[in-house]
């Protein structure tokens, strides 16, 4: 059984190293809220291997990660608390040793791998460093297998859009502290952007062009996330589209920069954050619909779109590029 003091170190590295999410966290009940903060903290204890300040050489980088995935799969002992208590909740909801070891490669392929050529093979990095998270999170939720088979296709498209939505945000941070470029190459090309533009940050109208087309495509994966929740059990729908709603409005802060995030990184303060917390839950209260309070909150998304009469609810979204 995952102890108390496993699941308050891992709370403490959600709570200084993913704020955002852990707004969110807090709504989701006990059963699920506990085994959350002990995957975000493998998560976390999993990439600062790479991206720490201090990492060791590329070849010590590698044998870490081999020893943090023998413990996560619970093939080797280990004394960490988070580690140990990642195993037991794998084992107990049935997480697959195969999103075990995507989430890890993605870390490890993170060594020696700092360009995207297309969004394909960024695509193909992000089935480990988020999809597969969105697929343990699902694990976690105990849901029957059929509704379970409906929720992870969404679940997966939410978990790349969180990861985009990083990206989109990160540019500069990236840059200049992992010498790293997660927008694809070829829509940098596409507008007339080169590899050594943003890594000198320089920002023009064509990088604002370029960062607004990968928007709009994170855009419909948030689209395509959220029309999964309603398979989540009801008492975790609330947390899950508070997250895509928290998430999502980085947009609005990008937008409100002209696509500038080659000069500075914008955050949500924790006014903001607790101004969408309110407002969803208000919104929430008076209708359960997932999609309907998620469109209704992100009235600044950068599409028009039209209501029309779609399913049970009455509502649904169109999209005009």
């Amino acid at each position: 059984m995952v102890e108390q003091n496993q699941v308050a170190r891992s709370k403490r590295i959600q709570r200084r190293t993913g704020k955002t999410f852990h707004v969110a966290t807090r709504l989701l009940p006990q059963r699920i809220r506990h085994p959350t903060y002990v995957l975000y903290g493998f998560f976390r204890i999993a990439d600062e291997v790479v991206d720490a300040e201090d990492t060791g050489t590329p070849a010590e980088q590698r044998a870490e990660l081999d020893r943090l995935r023998a413990a996560a799969l619970g093939e080797e002992p280990t004394d960490d608390p988070v580690l140990e208590a990642f195993a037991e909740v794998c084992e107990r909801n049935g997480i697959p040793d195969e999103d075990v070891h995507t989430f890890v490669d993605a870390m490890e392929s993170d060594i020696d791998t700092d360009r995207y050529e297309t969004y394909a093979d960024l695509e193909a990095y992000m089935d480990g460093s988020a999809a597969a998270v969105g697929r343990m999170m699902t694990a976690i939720m105990d849901l029957d297998p059929e509704t379970e088979a409906k929720a992870l296709p969404h679940a997966t498209k939410l978990g790349e859009a969180f990861q985009m939505t990083n990206f989109l945000r990160d540019v500069r941070e990236d840059v200049v502290e992992r010498d790293r470029i997660y927008l694809p190459l070829e829509t940098l090309r596409r507008h007339g952007v080169s590899e050594e533009q943003i890594l000198d940050l320089e920002f023009d109208q064509s990088v604002a062009a370029a960062i607004r087309e990968e928007m709009s495509r994170t855009e419909r994966l948030y689209e395509e996330g959220v029309a999964g929740i309603k398979y989540l059990p009801e008492d975790c729908q609330l947390a899950v589209l508070l997250a895509a709603v928290l998430y999502v409005d980085h947009h609005r802060l990008i937008r409100n920069r002209g696509y500038d995030t080659v000069s500075a990184t914008p955050e949500l303060s924790l006014t903001r954050k607790l101004s969408l917390l309110v407002r969803t839950r208000w919104k929430w209260q008076w209708n359960r619909d997932p999609e309907a309070v998620f469109y209704d909150m992100c009235t600044d998304l950068d599409r028009s779109r039209e209501r029309h009469d779609h399913g049970p609810h009455g509502q649904g979204v169109a999209q005009t590029d």
